[in-house]
């Protein structure tokens, strides 16, 4: 893939090398927030009050605490690690990931109107979004809550050895598949399908998850046709590398290689052929308009 010396996106926030967590709800002061602030409200409307308010605050700051939080709820902590150096190869991945964001963001702004350009957070071991904490394990995701993509670089790593899903370009498929997730959520995809969560059952569920994804994947195909058309920035290998990807990833093959067994209706993101089926039709045909999986007699 020909993505050296190219540009980089700015809309890329780099956390590697720092920590997140959530205090214990179940015995934090965020828990507790709306009561000791009305409680503290009544306190500092005298003078002992004020005194008493004063001192509180001041041990919270003084043992590491922000006061903001406790006053808002807000008990999500990161913590920098100071120092912190990625080897060369991580480095590389860094880099690589900021120019396939930018070039997602120069496809996708001659492709929509009014595009809002997502950012991606590049973190270790585990992050705090707007849509949650999250660990490495969880993998790449999306929150729409905050339109931000955030990848642990070591999936790549995995997924070279744990998936055997190697090459530059699957990563590349896997940072334009958020991005997929990214437009169905400006356009209000997204919106319409978590609206039905509650609304029908847990497996009927599954199957608007399942078309959610595979549209994500047929949008990663457009990006990958357009980026080709306009950059030649494929090389010689690089369709079979995202095919293999999608192959990689997909329910059935993920719940073999894990219990034995498949069970279809517990399928959120579809099956390696029909993974790798959308992903193509997008590559083959760059157009925006066929990628309605929600309509399609078949998947």
């Amino acid at each position: 893939m020909k993505w050296k010396g190219r540009s980089k996106s700015s809309n890329v926030d780099d956390r590697r090398g720092m920590s997140s967590g959530r205090s214990n709800s179940g015995g934090g002061l965020g828990s507790l927030s709306p009561m000791i602030i009305g409680l503290l409200l009544k306190l500092i409307t005298t003078k002992k009050g004020l005194i008493i308010a004063a001192i509180v605050f001041g041990v919270m700051y003084f043992t590491g605490n922000n006061p903001l939080n406790f006053l808002t709820g807000n008990t999500n902590q990161v913590t920098n690690t100071t120092n912190y150096k990625g080897s060369a190869k991580e480095n590389e991945l860094a880099d690589f990931s900021s120019v396939i964001l930018k070039n997602t963001e120069e496809i996708w702004n001659g492709l929509l109107s009014n595009y809002r350009e997502p950012t991606l957070v590049l973190f270790t071991n585990s992050v705090s979004s707007a849509c949650g904490s999250a660990s490495s394990s969880t993998g790449p995701f999306y929150c729409p809550a905050d339109e931000k993509l955030y990848i642990d670089l070591s999936f790549f790593q995995e997924m070279e050895t744990r998936l055997n899903a190697p090459g530059d370009f699957a990563q590349a498929y896997v940072i334009a598949h958020e991005v997929g997730h990214h437009i169905q959520n400006i356009t209000g995809i997204s919106d319409k399908v978590q609206r039905m969560r509650g609304k029908v059952s847990q497996t009927e569920y599954n199957k608007y998850s399942v078309k959610l994804e595979l549209q994500a994947d047929f949008l990663a195909g457009v990006w990958a046709h357009h980026s080709q058309k306009m950059n030649q920035i494929m090389d010689k290998g690089d369709l079979q590398e995202a095919l293999n990807a999608a192959f990689a990833i997909g329910d059935d093959r993920l719940q073999k290689q894990s219990s034995g067994r498949v069970v279809p209706d517990s399928f959120t993101h579809g099956t390696s052929a029909q993974r790798m089926r959308w992903f193509t039709k997008g590559f083959e045909t760059g157009d925006v308009n066929q990628g309605d999986t929600f309509t399609a007699s078949s998947l």
